[in-house]
Parts: structure tokens; sequence; C-alpha cells
């Protein structure tokens, strides 16, 4: 069964008289209220007072005719739909054009049929309701839409300032970050370590807007987390393949590439995982050294089969390391033609000052003229002089009255656990509870980082630091390290700390010692200080930051003390 006829409001402006009357008796019988009008100006004000929902527009009229009649109409209903059916004896196919262009819905030609005049009302009512049901709809989903995006926005705001609570405005990064939707799927994080290297990571999150950025969050408290107690890469990159695999779902991952910057060292520490080719700017030579992907991306590999083995490169100052995501040679033009990286190269080859290259890679994706159709990430990481480098203090949280100033401690770490645990974040986190060393946390974690790095890799692997001459032989010295330490069976390093008090102050002794062969100490100690040599930087750094430095037992063990006063 058909659903009642609803009674509408129905208009009917017509000039005869008896048609008029012969009209509203039509509409009448068939159950809707009547308004009538002599003329089209008529017309219009009786619209303005009642709002009828239907009209019945005769096409000649006096005073103002139906045709700028129904404009007027028209315009007074708005995106409201109010169908308009004209009242023609026309019969010329440009007038009834004419009364379709004016705004008509359709024409009902004299004399009037009872039957089509009722079918054509039931059909313009079904246009209404229809009209009026989108609107509804369309307004609902503005106002849904409205609320997702103001929480969009509050979580957006959360996020960038987790994201962004690093370093990413030191004087050594350019960036450049355009999100394809409101949340990036592309992260970008930078943070200092206690011994003042810069830690870089440049993710690319599967997709991206919202769903992409869901992993960013957890990834990022890894990061700065673990970078501020001093841990390096290899746990970093553990810790956040292990999470991501346990809280994503199967089919997201993110591709990264993260960096360890070594101001004193003058190194970069790489990790790509699928990520593009990112590059090594000599700024002496002009040589650029891609930073290839040889891992999966983070989230893919369970714990046990995940590859944490890094590059270690030398830098000098000046020299830069570039760093995109896929958005940047996925870009297209209007041809569908990528950027491509073939054409980032000719942007490397082209630059004459290294200063502007940043600036010339992003001119040329603006003279590209393309669109992006992911999220666009590029960083740029320059060597700096230490000196040039200020990392922020490290900030505690406790009251400062627990300050324990008499104690000792001794650890022995043997083969097993020297091949995959780092004990320095440990250590140095025990250190920092004794209140007065916390101003000298930076040059505490440098030297402890030295001592136990000279006592593994020169002392229990036995390698040699003059390895490190050139750039070539820095790359095999790492590849020895790491092959020295898969094989390690036997060896061990012995750390003493003894805290003992000093006046209003006190004194941190540290003792390092080695199963290792030593070393010529006398030669050692007579090396002039040389700011270009790759190797052998480590002692003069112990030396210089920290109080009477000796070593013993033909180097085997060394020995450095901080000292403090107590704050007034």
């Amino acid at each position: 069964m058909q659903p009642p006829l609803e009674s509408l409001t129905i208009l009917i402006a017509e000039d005869s008289a008896a048609d008029r009357m012969l009209l509203s008796s039509i509409v009448r019988r068939q159950g809707h209220e009547v308004l009538t009008a002599a003329n089209g100006a008529e017309a219009v004000e009786a619209f303005r007072q009642q709002r009828p929902q239907l009209v019945l527009m005769d096409a000649m009229m006096p005073v103002m005719d139906g045709f700028e009649a129904a404009q007027q109409i028209k315009a007074l209903a708005g995106e409201t739909l109010v169908p308009i059916i004209f009242l023609t004896s026309l019969s010329e196919s440009e007038a009834l054009a004419r009364c379709l262009e004016a705004g008509g819905d359709d024409f009902l030609a004299k004399p009037y049929n009872q039957v089509i005049l009722a079918a054509k009302i039931k059909a313009m009512d079904r246009l209404r309701r229809l009209q009026a049901t989108v609107l509804q709809q369309r307004d609902q989903i503005a106002r849904h839409h409205h609320y997702l995006l103001n929480e969009q926005r509050v979580a957006k705001a959360v996020f960038d300032k987790v994201a962004h609570s690093g370093c990413l405005s030191a004087p050594n990064i350019r960036y450049l970050q355009s999100p394809y939707a409101l949340f990036n799927g592309d992260l970008l994080l930078a943070a200092f370590t206690p011994a003042g290297d810069m830690h870089v990571l440049l993710g690319d999150f599967t997709g991206h807007g919202l769903p992409a950025a869901v992993g960013a969050m957890p990834l990022a408290e890894v990061f700065y987390g673990m970078t501020a107690k001093g841990y390096g890469l290899s746990e970093i990159l553990r810790e956040m393949n292990a999470k991501l695999k346990r809280i994503l779902p199967v089919d997201m991952f993110c591709c990264a590439t993260l960096l360890c910057l070594s101001f004193q060292r003058r190194s970069v520490e790489v990790w790509n995982g699928g990520m593009p080719d990112g590059y090594l700017h000599a700024i002496a030579s002009g040589k650029r050294t891609p930073l290839k992907a040889q891992h999966l991306p983070l989230g893919v590999l369970s714990p046990q089969t995940f590859d944490d083995r890094t590059d270690v490169l030398p830098m000098a100052v000046g020299d830069r390391v570039f760093l995109l995501s896929d958005g940047v040679i996925d870009t297209c033009d209007a041809n569908e033609q990528l950027f491509g990286v073939e054409r980032l190269q000719r942007v490397f080859a082209a630059n004459r000052q290294p200063d502007a290259l940043f600036a010339e890679i992003e001119q040329a994706l603006r003279d590209f003229r393309g669109e992006a159709r992911d999220d666009v990430s590029m960083v740029e990481v320059s060597l700096l002089e230490a000196a040039q480098v200020s990392p922020p203090a490290l900030v505690y949280s406790d009251s400062g009255q627990c300050c324990p100033l008499d104690w000792s401690v001794s650890f022995e770490f043997r083969a097993a656990t020297l091949k995959r645990f780092n004990p320095l974040p440990y250590l140095l986190q025990l250190l920092l509870e004794v209140h007065g060393l916390r101003a000298q946390s930076g040059a505490l974690y440098t030297v402890l980082a030295e001592l136990y790095s000279n006592a593994l890799e020169h002392g229990v692997l036995g390698l040699d630091s003059g390895l490190k001459r050139d750039a070539s032989g820095f790359a095999r010295y790492y590849q020895q390290r790491n092959t020295r330490l898969d094989e390690l069976r036997d060896g061990f390093i012995r750390v003493h700390l003894q805290v003992t008090p000093k006046g209003e102050g006190g004194c941190l002794t540290v003792r390092v010692e080695d199963s290792g062969k030593g070393f010529d100490v006398e030669r050692v100690m007579q090396r002039p200080a040389d700011g270009v040599r790759l190797s052998g930087r480590g002692v003069g750094l112990i030396r210089q930051l920290s109080r009477n430095a000796s070593w013993s037992d033909d180097g085997r063990s060394a020995r450095v003390e901080f000292f403090w006063e107590a704050l007034a």
C-alpha cells in the first residue's frame, strides 16, 4: 500500500481569475492548502510571507512575469528546494526551455489535466523530500567532520609536543615536513645523548594521516627516553622494533633511518631499514656516500631475528648527512612523471655552495610543480665543532634531598655480557643519584663511554686504533670490531666506582680494568693532540674532561677522578 499523501501548502500564481479558481479547486480536492497570487510580484511577496512548499506559476503575467518571479523565489528559498511547475500555453521549444532556465523544475500545459497535475505534484514532493534528506545528511556529516577535526587537532597538538620535544631547532639541523593529511605519517625526531652526541630518527609509517601516526607516540617515547639515558643505537633499535611488533597490526610497520652523530669522535653511525638512500656529503671532496637500506623496517621482524647492526663512517667538520622519505622522490607532476632519484642526484651534482644544498632541493621540488602523493620529509644534519653544540642540561624531578656520599661498588662484565649488553646507562643512572655530579653529567658520561670503549675495543678485542687513519681504515676498524665481538669467548671488563666526601663536596673515583694485552702508556701520553686524525681521540678526551687521569698495569687499568662542591 502507498503511504498517505502529505498535505502541502501550494502557491498558485495565475493572472486569470477563472484559471486560478479552477486550479485552486483541483488542488484542494487533492488534499492540499492553497495560496493564490494574481501576478509575479504578489507571488514573490506571498512566498516571502508564508513559505509554501510548491509553486504553480503562470509564465505570462502582468506587473512581473513568471520568469522573474521564479528567479526571485529560488533566491529566497536558498538551499531549500521549492519546486516550481510552470503553467503555460506555450508550445515552442525555446519558450519551454526558458521556463526551465528561469528556475522552473517542470511545466504543465493548458488546459489542465487533473491526473497529470496530481502526478507532477507527487513527483515534485518526492524530489523536495529527497533534497531535504540530502541537506540534513550533509549537515550531519559536516558536524561530525568538524567534531573529528577538532579531536584530531587536540591529538595533533599533544603529538607535536611529544614528537618535537627534542633538538630539531639545533643550529646543525635543517628540515622540511609537508604532511599529506592533518597527521603526518612521517616522523622526525632528534635528541642529544648525555655525552653530547646527537641521535636523529627519520621514520615513515605505512599509509598517512591518523592511522600512520598511531605508532609515532610509542616510538618517540622509546627514542627520547633511551637517548636521554645514554643507550646506543642498537639498544634503541631493538626496543623500538619489539614495541612496534607488539602493538601494531600485521600490515603496519615503520621504515626508518637512525643516526648517531658524534661531534667528539667526528663520525656518524647509521642504521637504515627500508628508507630511500640517504647521503653523507663530504664537503672537501664533494663525494656523496649513499646510506643504503640494509635492513627490514621496524615492526616486521621478531626480536629474535631483528638485525641491529650499524655502519660507522668518518666525518669532517662541515660534512652533512641528508635524509629523505619516499614522498620526496614519489612526488609527481601533471603528466604523472615522478621527481625521482635521478633528478635529486642532478641537484646534488649541480650544487656549488654546500650551505645552499638543502634550499636548492626545496626549490627543485617547487619548480617541478609536483603533487605529493604521500607525506614529504627531508632533513640535513651537519657536523659542527664540539664547542659549537650546546646540549641542554639534564632535568631531574626529585626533591634533591637524597644524596649518598660515601659508598663504593664494583662490576665485572664477562664475554657473554660484553657481546650484548651496554652497562653505561645503568652506571650513569647510579652515579647521578649523587646530586653534586649532575652538573657534570655530560663530561661524566663521555669519560665513562671512552674508558669502556677503550677497554672493550683495544683491550678485550685487541683492535688497533691506528686502523682509523683514513676513511677506508675507519670502515675496516668497525667491521673487525663487529666480527671480533661476535666471536668473543673470554675476557672481562671491571668497573670500580667509589664516592667519598671531601670537605663540603665530594670525589668520584672511576677505575676501569680489562683483560687485554695493554699498550705503551708513555707513547700514547706523549702523542700531540690532532684535530684532524680519525684515531686516538679517546685518551685526550678523558684527560680533558676529568681530573688526575692515569693508566697502570701496562695500560690495562685506567683511573680518573671527578670533584664537586656542595651547592650553597
